[in-house]
């Protein structure tokens, strides 16, 4: 991963065989990055995403490998839960055929790079687990 800051938004480039959130959670650490969004796209060689079934409380998770997929659109924000970095990402992406996929990114391995804003914000928000959805969320102390 290499990246440059300009203002408040960090330009980042990942790199052919890194992984994105891995790359974003480092990023975060390193520059201290507590509150922000994410913004990018690129190209991916295996990808999990998944789906939360908020019934079940339970995350479906499905993986794609086998090909080269076109991140179409890679969206997010950065909070924190207990003192850590809690990213939240969604992707969609699709194959050689056209055909579209997305969810909640778990992982995305990249084929040949991913170009991508990180935005910081100002302040501070946290997460906290939600009994009734059984997710993580925004908590505004």
């Amino acid at each position: 991963m290499e990246y440059r800051k300009f203002g408040d938004t960090y330009v980042v480039r990942i790199q052919r065989g890194e992984e994105i959130i891995e790359q974003l959670t480092a990023l975060c650490k390193t520059e201290n990055i507590r509150l922000g969004s994410i913004d990018g796209l690129g190209a991916a060689g295996k990808v999990t995403v998944g789906c939360y079934n908020v019934e079940e409380k339970h995350y479906y998770k499905t993986t794609f490998e086998g090909g080269t997929f076109e991140i179409t659109s890679l969206t997010g924000n950065i909070s924190e839960m207990n003192g850590e970095v809690y990213l939240h990402v969604h992707m969609s992406f699709a194959g050689e055929d056209g055909i579209g996929h997305g969810g909640h990114l778990n992982e995305a391995v990249i084929a040949a790079t991913a170009e991508i804003f990180v935005r910081c914000l100002d302040g501070h928000v946290g997460r906290s687990h939600d009994e009734e959805t059984g997710l993580n969320l925004y908590r505004f102390d």
